[in-house]
């Protein structure tokens, strides 16, 4: 095992320019979520110059294919990475900056095509090592419901051959180069979107009891559903429900608007809290409403559930992280509030998703967000042997 070790970094280390020179290309042309047409194109090219063929159209623009190593085993696993960009404007100056106004690669999804790409140029160059299937998804819109995911799911991603364990990485910020990080059970949180319109009797503000007042009935809305996380929610069940637009329809400062509309966002670790909170969400915003004499109308717009790290599965990737890294290079996560549509995946098989250190610190999602490509071959290489170890065990 030390001897391919050794064998993997090299190759990852000797891809280093490469790596660098795909990633700095997908960077410089990001595309937005379900547009990807350009960024799949260059993906083709690239498995075409390495041998490994695939299927285009999957979910739009996504790319599935595999690779069958020489040895013994008849196990597949799979290996996905996200293709979108988003829309935020760069910031950074550098030579690899966004060549396209208003989006930017701000979630690492260029880093993480560099990194599947990168690990299949290695499997593919170390068959004999392994044995069994290696299925590998270059995923379309992540960022954007209904999620890529689950359209690849619905088209038959995981069947034919049957997936037995899919492994997904990311970009992790503020963690230096050269550790993972990992965690079991409900790693992060399933992800709604909530849309509220209150609508009252408008009027002048001066004499307030010829009106409905929207205003007041929507403030009340926000701090009564508040109420469901701090009272009706399990302690031990986190949760969080935030209003990020509270915006009059029409209103002026002498005049009570008829309409007020709220947008948020509700988020938990658990899909039966998810589903009780929701329906009382709903259910506790028309009553609110109504009891001051204006109407709730609710959207809620459902979004990816909670994503679930196989335990097995996650004892088993940490004892062949730290093979690979070494003990003290891979450290425990607590699960987060974020979400990611890699959960469809681990609804329907064994998944692990884990977090990679890319030494700078600025935020996903930040128009500052970047790298130190020094995490390119560090993470190929390590997915690469993740890869071919669960395929050995």
């Amino acid at each position: 095992m030390d001897n391919l070790i050794q064998k993997i970094k090299e190759e990852a280390r000797g891809m280093q320019i490469k790596l660098v020179e795909w990633r700095t290309h997908l960077h410089q042309h990001p595309e937005l979520s379900f547009q990807e047409v350009n960024t799949s194109q260059f993906l083709q090219k690239v498995l075409e110059e390495h041998g490994i063929s695939f299927e285009t159209g999957w979910a739009g623009n996504g790319l599935v294919g595999l690779l069958s190593g020489h040895g013994k085993g008849n196990r597949v696993i799979a290996l996905r990475a996200d293709m979108d960009a988003l829309p935020i404007q760069e910031e950074n100056e550098c030579s690899y900056k966004s060549m396209f106004e208003g989006v930017m690669h701000a979630c690492g999804h260029d880093v993480h095509m560099t990194w599947l790409l990168g690990a299949l140029v290695i499997l593919n160059k170390f068959k004999a090592e392994w044995g069994g299937v290696v299925k590998f998804l270059f995923q379309p819109g992540e960022e954007k419901l209904p999620g890529g995911a689950s359209l690849m799911i619905q088209k038959g991603v995981l069947e034919n051959p049957k997936v037995s364990l899919i492994i997904g990485q990311h970009v992790q910020p503020g963690m230096p180069v050269g550790k993972i990080g990992v965690g079991g059970g409900n790693f992060m949180a399933s992800c709604d979107e909530l849309y509220v319109e209150i609508i009252g009797k408008g009027g002048h503000a001066a004499t307030p009891h010829l009106c409905v007042d929207a205003v007041l009935a929507a403030s009340q809305v926000v701090i009564a559903l508040q109420s469901l996380i701090s009272r009706e929610k399990n302690p031990m069940h986190p949760a969080v429900l935030s209003f990020g637009t509270f915006n009059t329809i029409g209103g002026a400062t002498n005049i009570i608007p008829e309409r007020v509309r709220l947008e948020g966002t509700f988020r938990c670790m658990d899909e039966e809290t998810r589903k009780r909170l929701l329906s009382r969400i709903q259910q506790m915003t028309e009553l609110v409403a109504h009891s001051l004499n204006a109407e709730a109308r609710v959207q809620i717009d459902r979004g990816y559930p909670c994503l679930k790290n196989d335990e097995q599965a996650v004892q088993q990737l940490t004892h062949f992280a730290k093979a690979y890294l070494g003990d003290e290079q891979v450290e425990q996560m607590v699960p987060r509030m974020t979400s990611e549509d890699f959960a469809y995946y681990s609804h329907q098989v064994p998944a692990v998703f884990y977090r990679t250190g890319i030494g700078k610190a600025e935020s996903v999602h930040h128009p500052r967000f970047d790298v130190d490509e020094n995490c390119l071959h560090t993470g190929a290489g390590c997915m690469a042997f993740l890869a071919i170890s669960h395929l050995r065990d």
